[in-house]
């Protein structure tokens, strides 16, 4: 299993926002990690424009949008943009997608948030083909994609697409590279995703894979971190897709799926996370500044690194 890190635009600390992440990942390109993955949050700068600057500035690194979501970017922008990062950085990007949630593209952006399977079923029909650098005409009843992208020096960047439901699952394992996860624990993982997946994958006569990301706090005071788990990650335990997935697992909130404790015990978990058949696992790392420097070290270690 290849472990990889989580890394927030908000985690990147001081006054110029950019170069802060800049800063940040070149330093966890020094510490031995070559895989990070961001998210796009609806109040933050625009992650996909760092990550290019992110990319031209620092090398042997591979970024990627842990997610965008695709109900505010047309499949030809977003084939464009998705294009231009492997051109500038030599393939060095992948492309994570999501649908994101009610409360954000209804509650924030007006756009309605439902049909979710047909959404990203024609987002699909478009986006594809055109970062294949083939023809797209995809005409649809929320997504109409025609035309061709061409970018000088461009390598297809791997799809992934944040799904947890059985009918997204079974539509990022037929056309995807895979799916990237968050909150969601081992037990539902090797039950639900992971064998979702595959199986449309099979069908599909081809391979997909499962990113697994949470969060992770390698320290010898359990309830300290649990308490801080608890409060920072508050908001995974009520938007629903993350809801449905913890109750799957039988969690009460978001602090039980968390990756807590001393390096045997979280060593023990992502055991456990590999036995699933998780391909990669993505850490983000929380806790106090010497709790993060010792879970760097850990997770460095295992990888190998």
């Amino acid at each position: 299993m290849r472990i990889s890190l989580f890394h927030y635009l908000g985690d990147s600390v001081g006054d110029a926002p950019i170069d802060d992440y800049v800063r940040d990942v070149r330093a966890l390109r020094d510490a031995g990690f070559d895989m990070v993955w961001t998210p796009q949050l609806q109040a933050e700068h625009d992650s996909l424009t760092t990550m290019a600057i992110a990319l031209r500035e620092v090398d042997g690194l591979t970024l990627g949008s842990g997610v965008q979501p695709i109900q505010t970017r047309h499949p030809t922008v977003t084939a464009q943009t998705a294009l231009t990062l492997s051109a500038l950085s030599g393939g060095r990007f992948r492309l994570g997608i999501g649908l994101t949630h009610a409360r954000v593209t209804e509650g924030l952006w007006g756009i309605p948030w439902d049909r979710s399977v047909r959404r990203l079923e024609e987002y699909l029909d478009g986006l594809l083909p055109l970062l294949a650098g083939e023809q797209a005409d995809a005409t649809g009843e929320i997504y109409t994609t025609r035309g061709v992208v061409r970018v000088v020096g461009a390598s297809p960047p791997p799809v992934y697409v944040a799904a947890l439901g059985p009918r997204l699952l079974e539509i990022t394992g037929r056309r995807t590279a895979g799916t990237i996860t968050f909150m969601t624990g081992p037990r539902t993982l090797a039950e639900h995703v992971v064998p979702t997946l595959n199986a449309a994958a099979e069908q599909a006569s081809r391979s997909a894979e499962v990113v697994a990301a949470l969060p992770v706090c390698v320290t010898d005071d359990v309830g300290a971190a649990r308490a801080l788990a608890a409060e920072a990650y508050a908001m995974y335990g009520r938007l629903p897709s993350y809801r449905a997935m913890l109750d799957r697992e039988g969690a009460r909130g978001p602090e039980d799926v968390t990756l807590i404790g001393d390096e045997k015990s979280v060593g023990a978990r992502l055991a456990e996370i590999a036995a699933a058949g998780v391909a990669e696992f993505s850490a983000h790392v929380f806790g106090g500044a010497e709790e993060k420097a010792r879970t760097l070290t850990f997770l460095r270690d295992a990888r190998g690194g």
